[in-house]
């Protein structure tokens, strides 16, 4: 399952250390509007809007369109670098990207030890 717009729109907005506001103002949209797509309550924004979000936030407009479930002409399947994901993280420096590394390794550890999958596991009925 995709996952939904709205939180990526959000998640790339804070990650990039912008404001509603500031996004809203750049893509040419209210603020009022991106609150309504950061929270799924637009299921599927017009391609225009999509571009200006875009733009405004740095993301390749083809993942936006794939994620709004529009089909991307020409294209077969994405390419890692044409994700918002690669996006988000072509800038980082060589320090942030061994800490997210050694943040990944231990949440994975942590996510993968005897002692989480038993927590996981649902009690038995007494």
């Amino acid at each position: 399952m995709a996952p939904a717009i709205g939180r990526l729109l959000k998640r790339t907005r804070q990650v990039r250390a912008l404001s509603a506001t500031e996004v809203a103002r750049a893509a040419g949209i209210s603020a009022a509007y991106l609150s309504k797509l950061e929270h799924d309550a637009v299921k599927k924004p017009s391609p225009p809007v999509l571009h200006q979000l875009s733009e405004a936030l740095d993301v390749p407009y083809a993942e936006l369109m794939r994620l709004s479930g529009y089909p991307v002409p020409g294209e077969v399947a994405a390419k890692p670098a044409d994700t918002i994901g690669a996006a988000l993280f072509a800038d980082i420096t060589e320090d942030e990207r061994d800490e997210l590394l050694e943040y990944l390794a231990w949440y994975r550890t942590r996510n993968r030890s005897p002692r989480a999958s038993k927590m996981r596991v649902a009690p038995s009925p007494a």
